[in-house]
């Protein structure tokens, strides 16, 4: 079993253009309601994209009825944790805790927010 994180954002097509800034991913999909991403070195889809209200699926109507991603962290794992930090800073993102050692997980992390107010963890 892998999973495959769906999350709702408010422009499909940007916020693909944003993940594959920053993670290096692809796109499989493309659209202006739904796409998914993959990793290009696996071949293996890493994140779905929803446009909010684009269906009649439950969860994914109202963009205002509560806080996005309240609860949920995407968190990636990745070998090059310095690009993605600096891909992170080209894109202008807002940092919510630089790259620090998490010593209960033992490897090194980076905390930031994307365009549509998610939290993403960048470890590595």
């Amino acid at each position: 079993m892998k999973p495959q994180p769906l999350i709702a954002v408010k422009d499909v097509a940007a916020s693909s253009r944003w993940y594959q800034k920053l993670l290096g991913c692809t796109s499989g999909h493309g659209g202006d309601e739904y796409e998914q991403l993959f990793d290009p070195a696996t071949a293996e889809m890493i994140l779905q994209l929803h446009r909010w209200g684009a269906h009649d699926h439950p969860n994914l109507g109202d963009p205002d009825f509560a806080p996005h991603g309240y609860g949920v962290l995407l968190w990636f794992h990745t070998d090059n944790l310095d690009g993605v930090i600096k891909r992170a800073k080209s894109l202008k993102v807002e940092i919510i805790d630089e790259r620090r050692f998490n010593a209960n997980a033992g490897h090194h992390e980076c905390w930031l927010r994307d365009i549509d107010g998610y939290v993403v963890v960048i470890a590595g």
